[in-house]
């Protein structure tokens, strides 16, 4: 693919998967020259606008951002040199990460995130990205996997 920057795509849940999947996108990323999209999705919840919420002030965008930032100040410091772009995009995560990653060279997800259903092996939202992204995905297991 000449002409065009190389593009990983990796999703943030603030999970301990999740910056696995950071650390080990940013490495690989040294290694081939590629920038990194850090994708943090976000959505109100679906019971939002049906009671009401405790504090008058609720940020559902700004948390998720300070969760990609916090991330990000824990792993992307490893290599300086990485380009690396904080992406907040409200959404479900798998719609959100694969239309982010529909013109990236990879797609990197942890094996369990944050979310509510998981199998035993991998959660929901990285079968999916698998199933349905237009690039290769790597699914990354930690330790705790």
């Amino acid at each position: 693919m000449t002409g065009h920057e190389k593009q990983i795509v990796v999703g943030i849940d603030g999970s301990e998967s999740s910056k696995t999947a950071l650390h080990w996108a940013i490495r690989q990323a040294k290694l081939t020259g590629a920038a990194v999209d850090a994708v943090l999705a976000w959505r109100y919840p679906s019971t939002y606008g049906l009671a009401p919420m405790a504090g008058s002030e609720i940020d559902l965008e700004g948390d998720a951002r300070k969760a990609l930032i916090d991330s990000l100040n824990e792993v992307s410091a490893l290599e300086p040199d990485v380009k690396v772009r904080p992406l907040v995009i409200e959404g479900h995560p798998a719609e959100v990460l694969v239309g982010a990653a529909k013109d990236a060279d990879l797609l990197v997800v942890g094996s369990r995130g944050h979310g509510a259903f998981t199998s035993a092996m991998t959660g929901s939202v990285s079968i999916a990205c698998v199933l349905h992204s237009h690039c290769p995905v790597l699914v990354v297991r930690d330790s705790q996997s």
